[in-house]
């Protein structure tokens, strides 16, 4: 099979009639053989219905119904397991990402042998203070940080060999760092290309401010766990002999401070409080924090998730 389209959604019943006709008639016309997961994230609208009803007129199109909202890397791990197509492209169901982007898409990871190549929406409809000003900012923190070179991490439309999407683990609010989980795993062909980005034609945004928050928190833990899982003490060990010199400086200062004027009151300044217990609640935290997401990722249910029904699957 050459192409699986992977669509996570939630509460998009009036895109998916067009949508999934624009995606047959553009796999139809390049003769493309092509399969299409639907992953419906906890819809409150008639989404499952509409998918049902593609389905039974077109066993390519397919469906998977979460019995409640886990978010989308949950919908993108569960549709990559099932996939079989030699190319995997992902792309929002809001209408957002043309279809007509994926014979280009799927010739850069075919014939160029890209190992993920994500789409780039340089000219944006979206609100420029919700969205488009946090997005740059995002971008910019995660280049600089992945030393990956790409423009919009964030965007839905992506293309990458199957092997990369078996050989990486999606969970939390990891899908918008994809392109780092796959960097680490060895995939370092990554590439870019610049997307048609459409203005939405129903429904409103199903995301705000907190995605930024979360995204955020998420590329520190990767970051960190990509650098350090296996060689925490680099990390933790250079930690803590900067803190210990810190203290060791400090208190090199305090006792000379005493020895040249035996009425300096060191106990006295609260500013002397204030930053050790800031310095050692720190570390603490950091390391609770570290040592939870290790003992999270290596949970054997941490990617269960309760599957209302499936439709087109044998």
């Amino acid at each position: 099979m050459d192409i699986t389209v992977v669509i996570p959604l939630k509460d998009e019943a009036e895109s998916l009639p067009e949508l999934t006709q624009w995606i047959k008639r553009v796999m139809e016309s390049n003769q493309f053989s092509f399969e299409t997961i639907l992953v419906d994230d906890g819809s409150k609208d008639q989404s499952w219905a509409v998918i049902t009803e593609i389905s039974k007129h077109d066993s390519r199109f397919k469906g998977i119904k979460f019995k409640r909202n886990y978010g989308k890397s949950a919908a993108l791990n569960v549709a990559f397991r099932e996939a079989k197509g030699d190319v995997v492209i992902t792309m929002d169901a809001d209408l957002q990402d043309s279809p007509d982007e994926i014979p280009s898409l799927y010739s850069k990871v075919k014939n160029e042998n890209y190992d993920l190549v994500s789409g780039w929406k340089k000219k944006r409809y979206d609100n420029l203070l919700t969205k488009n000003i946090p997005s740059k900012f995002f971008n910019a923190v995660t280049r600089k940080m992945s030393g990956i070179k790409l423009h919009d991490f964030n965007c839905g439309l992506k293309a990458y060999k199957n092997e990369v999407i078996k050989g990486i683990e999606v969970y939390g609010e990891m899908h918008r760092y994809i392109p780092v989980l796959a960097k680490w795993q060895g995939y370092t062909r990554i590439g870019e290309k610049e997307v048609e980005h459409r203005a939405r034609k129903y429904g409103t945004t199903k995301f705000g401010w907190e995605r930024f928050v979360n995204g955020f928190l998420d590329l520190a833990t990767i970051m960190f766990i990509g650098k350090f899982r296996k060689k925490p003490m680099q990390f933790f060990g250079l930690l803590g002999v900067f803190a210990f010199l810190i203290g060791f400086i400090t208190s090199g200062y305090l006792i000379v401070s005493k020895m040249i004027n035996f009425d300096y009151a060191i106990t006295s300044r609260p500013a002397f409080y204030i930053s050790l217990t800031s310095m050692v609640i720190g570390t603490q935290l950091f390391l609770a924090g570290f040592i939870s997401e290790m003992i999270s990722r290596g949970a054997p249910d941490r990617n269960n998730y309760n599957i209302e029904t499936e439709v087109g699957f044998n």
